[in-house]
């Protein structure tokens, strides 16, 4: 009795030290598994999602596209980066969406327009934001809009434009292809006159091939890109380019602020000039934590010197001039802190 009684005991312990020990292991498992939850990146398992404020075909698509081919490998957790179009007001919805709207984790992203702090400042009704809180990510180039006729329009240059009527496709009431002929109309004596409705340049530029308009504005490097055919075969004339100052690629075109003619036009040409500088920059809403803000910088001054990244522009042959966010931070304040005066002289130009 005693020996089965022994017996019985020990069976009993060992039976106790096993389930002890099963228990221990789940318990150790499970701290395994939050210890691996907790130390995955941020980003993992995510979609970052880039708004582009117009649709597809122009420069704006052009830029944002890319950073979604090559951002994504250098965030920790290489989350899944997707492009959207999301046209309107200029690209300015996408604008107030990001804003207003989109998750403040750091998975929504845009690329509007280069204008976006500016059309704010002089008081545009559709700027439903405040530029100065977006979170600014980096810009990838800065940008050359231009303004061109097509070969059978009497207006070949801004000159004719102060004597002839032309017909211009507008993008929106915050797209420069808008604000840059209604400021040129109301300071230098042109006669542009605004088609409006076209969602974006490349619908802008199809309709002047089509005898819709006379004429259509774009950037450069869309321009250079998708109508190398039209720059060859001379079916444009552009009239104007919309930097502070000539560029090399276009020597023979007047540069915004040689419109001017007295001093404070000239300070109000050179406001919307200066806009070239903020370029195709990728933002993201306002609001978002300090370290979810840091990773997408870091892997955005990343990208930007990948050889990956760099072979894909100098294949596209578009410009690649990064800034940090930060210091396009400092570029959007500074636009947000125009003079007085000229905010005044371009409010008046506009009717606002």
């Amino acid at each position: 009795m005693t020996r089965a009684r022994e017996a019985d005991g020990a069976s009993r312990l060992v039976t106790h030290m096993s389930i002890r020990a099963g228990l221990f292991g789940i318990v150790a498992l499970c701290l395994a598994t939050m210890g691996a939850q907790a130390q995955e990146p941020l980003f993992a398992r995510k979609t970052i999602t880039i708004s582009i404020g117009y649709t597809a075909g122009g420069s704006y698509d052009l830029y944002g596209r890319l950073v979604a081919r090559h951002l994504g490998k250098h965030i920790p957790g290489q989350p899944t980066v997707v492009a959207q179009n999301m046209p309107g007001t200029g690209s300015l919805k996408a604008a107030a969406y990001l804003y207003n709207v989109a998750p403040k984790d750091g998975t929504a992203l845009g690329v509007v327009v280069e204008s976006a702090a500016l059309e704010q400042a002089l008081g545009n009704p559709a700027a439903q934001y405040d530029a100065g809180h977006f979170t600014y990510v980096g810009r990838v180039a800065t940008s050359n809009n231009i303004f061109m006729q097509w070969h059978t329009s009497k207006v070949q240059s801004i000159e004719d434009s102060k004597r002839i009527e032309s017909s211009l496709a507008g993008t929106g009431p915050g797209s420069i292809a808008e604000t840059v002929p209604r400021l040129l109309n109301a300071l230098a004596g042109t006669k542009f006159k605004l088609v409006s409705g076209y969602p974006a340049s490349n619908e802008a530029m199809l309709a002047m091939e089509r005898g819709e308009v006379e004429g259509a504005s774009s950037s450069w490097a869309a321009v250079s890109i998708g109508k190398k055919q039209w720059l060859r075969d001379k079916k444009i004339r552009i009239i104007l380019q919309t930097t502070p100052e000539r560029t090399k690629d276009l020597p023979d075109t007047p540069a915004l602020p040689e419109m001017g003619t007295s001093a404070e036009d000239k300070q109000v040409y050179a406001l919307y000039a200066s806009g070239s500088a903020i370029g195709r920059t990728v933002i993201a809403p306002p609001g978002i934590a300090p370290e979810r803000v840091k990773i997408l910088r870091d892997a955005f001054n990343a990208m930007v010197k990948d050889l990956d990244f760099v072979a894909d522009i100098q294949k596209l042959n578009v410009e690649l001039d990064p800034l940090p966010g930060e210091r396009v931070q400092e570029l959007i304040v500074r636009t947000l802190n125009v003079p007085q005066a000229v905010r005044e002289r371009a409010k008046l130009a506009f009717g606002r």
